[in-house]
């Protein structure tokens, strides 16, 4: 087994998803997530994308991520909104809550560690 892992999104089938009903603010997002590493110790990476619509996201881990096309809108609890596109990147560490909104479909790789 290779210990180097490309992110080859033919290689694995994307599972659907959506946000929780009662955390949807506005319209019906969609995701795909395509996770490419899990290898049970709590790790994982991917590439996730949603269609437009607006949540409140509560998150217990620490995430890293680049957005690879789109455009959408994070904002902290108490902050100010970041817009987000094509070649951001950001952490998100664990506690963070606030809202995401998604104004263009968004497609972003991941990093997350539980």
């Amino acid at each position: 087994m290779s210990k180097a892992l490309g992110f080859d999104l033919s290689t694995v089938e994307p599972e659907e998803g959506a946000p929780a009903p009662e955390r949807v603010l506005e319209g019906d997002p969609r995701f795909l997530t395509w996770n490419l590493e899990d290898a049970g110790n709590g790790l994982y990476a991917g590439v996730w994308q949603s269609t437009p619509g607006t949540w409140r996201v509560s998150y217990d881990e620490w995430e890293y991520f680049s957005i690879l096309e789109g455009h959408s809108i994070l904002t902290e609890e108490g902050g100010q909104p970041v817009h987000l596109r094509a070649g951001d990147r950001m952490i998100i560490r664990p506690g963070f809550q606030g809202i995401w909104q998604v104004v263009e479909t968004t497609r972003k790789d991941y990093v997350v560690r539980l």
